[in-house]
């Protein structure tokens, strides 16, 4: 469980593709404060620690659904990925709930600069009847993009904006986001039990 509040943007250093695997290895600066079995979230998905190495990094393996339901196969030597460990129970919940599974993937269609903070706008590509499951965004409701935890705004049948500050901007991997970059994206947990509940009591 997490809270889409990113803990670093960190740079991936290696890239091993092993049948429908993906080793991704990551150096960060609380590498030596991991242990094997962990979860991290990258870029919103939940990966669990498979080796950790000596000069501060460590390993990741993205399976083949992963890779198809997310922006983790796109992923190159150099690039940047936003990190988040998993919640302390007794913390604050500085986001919102995100369970580290995204559900599907968005395009960057514009960037905004608006006084002082940075318009996105996505679109993404759900069916009617993921929808009806709460697949959706909803005005000022939660939703975690690359991992990170954001209020919608103008949200659309099928797309939304989300407004981002100048600290989010330079401490995530959103100030490396363009038109056309595909980011992931994971819907409030909270609105999809609420429409599954609904369908019970039809």
């Amino acid at each position: 469980m997490f809270s889409g509040i990113v803990e670093e943007a960190a740079k991936v250093v290696a890239v091993r593709d092993e049948g429908g695997n993906r080793h991704l290895r990551v150096k960060c600066s609380f590498a030596n404060e991991l242990k094997i079995d962990q979860s991290v979230a990258h870029n919103g998905v939940c990966l669990t620690v498979v080796e950790l190495h000596s000069d501060e990094s460590y390993t990741v393996t993205a399976i083949q659904e992963t890779l198809d339901r997310s922006n983790l196969g796109l992923l190159s030597e150099g690039d940047e990925v936003n990190l988040e460990r998993s919640m302390v129970m007794n913390g604050r919940l500085d986001g919102h709930i995100v369970q580290g599974h995204v559900d599907c993937t968005a395009v960057c269609e514009s960037v905004e600069r608006v006084d002082g903070s940075i318009y996105y706008k996505f679109t993404y590509d759900v069916a009617p009847e993921m929808a009806a499951k709460g697949y959706v965004t909803v005005e000022k409701g939660s939703v975690t993009v690359n991992g990170v935890s954001l209020t919608v705004c103008d949200s659309e049948r099928n797309s939304f904006r989300v407004a981002i500050i100048p600290y989010t901007y330079e401490h995530t991997n959103f100030h490396a986001i363009e038109p056309g970059t595909k980011v992931n994206i994971e819907f409030d947990i909270i609105g999809k039990y609420l429409a599954r509940l609904a369908e019970f009591a039809r």
